[in-house]
């Protein structure tokens, strides 16, 4: 079965009174695409939490946060006591050159860049703290490959049924083929017919039988139905492709595949509207062409 790029998954755990709190969301995108916002005191873990995105994820745009709860204040950020110190000593020598009297705000001073810099825990702590974001990472993930997996539930059913009416227009249109040919032999007849007689002539069966022939090979869209039926048939089989490890299709490619094939669905269904000389198949076509993009639409959100 097919997944979707659409879900939400989240997940959170505590390691020494601090509540690690992740977030990711999943849209369509044609690659996979990682946004990752982390405390700046977790920064270093950024590289090993992509890989496990990728390790479960083959496309789609990702946006992950952590957040910390509960965290103590001098576990997140530190001052940068020296630059401060030194900042403190400039404004009190420039207030005092010009002979001006005003205190100094130390929140303000925090406020400018540079002055808290985030808290580097030690090896020990900092591989602790990667075990625990990983399994609520890992947890997350796992909540968010459901939803995608439901989600990709609901589009198959939808795809299918657009792909059922595509193949029954089909059936009309291969029955209505032969017909075309038939009626225009017989209105072609009826015609020079009645201009032949006006002119007393009399008309040339073969030159009728090589100019129903020419017809007949302009507008023969037979192999163009035979090929829109395989893609169809071969669509149907992509969708119904089981799943490898990881919830994945077996190849990983299943959304571009569908993509791929939905595009050589539209280009048989222009060429058979090209080559019909019929209006009944004309208006079958429009209404394929629409499933079609439809199904283009749709295909946009699989995996």
């Amino acid at each position: 079965m097919i997944n979707s790029m659409t879900g939400y998954g989240n997940a959170e755990d505590q390691l020494n009174g601090v509540t690690y709190a992740v977030e990711i969301r999943t849209v369509n995108n044609r690659y996979f695409k990682a946004k990752i916002r982390l405390p700046d005191s977790l920064a270093f873990l950024e590289e090993d939490i992509e890989k496990l995105l990728r390790k479960a994820l083959s496309r789609g745009m990702v946006n992950y946060v952590l957040r910390l709860k509960s965290a103590p204040a001098d576990e997140l950020f530190d001052i940068d006591e020296t630059a401060l110190r030194v900042l403190m000593g400039r404004l009190d020598r420039l207030a005092s050159s010009v002979d001006i009297k005003c205190p100094i705000d130390i929140g303000g001073l925090l406020a400018l860049p540079g002055m808290l810099v985030p808290v580097s825990p030690g090896d020990e702590k900092a591989e602790q703290i990667k075990r625990k974001v990983l399994s609520v990472t890992q947890k997350a993930i796992d909540q968010l490959k459901q939803m995608r997996v439901a989600e990709g539930a609901a589009l198959a059913a939808d795809l299918d049924a657009h792909c059922k009416a595509i193949k029954q227009d089909l059936e009309q249109i291969r029955g209505r083929s032969d017909a075309v040919l038939q009626e225009y032999q017989r209105k072609l007849k009826k015609r020079v017919d009645e201009l032949l007689a006006e002119a007393k002539l009399k008309l040339d069966e073969a030159t009728l039988a090589r100019e129903v022939a020419l017809f007949a090979e302009r507008s023969d869209i037979s192999e163009e139905i035979s090929r829109l039926d395989s893609h169809l048939q071969q669509f149907s089989e992509s969708c119904q492709e089981p799943l490898g490890d990881g919830a994945l299709p077996a190849d990983g490619q299943a959304g571009r595949r569908l993509d791929f094939i939905s595009q050589e669905m539209l280009r048989e269904a222009n060429t058979i509207a090209s080559k019909a000389f019929d209006t009944e198949i004309i208006h079958w076509v429009v209404d394929m062409k629409c499933r079609i993009d439809r199904i283009k639409e749709q295909v946009q959100n699989i995996e």
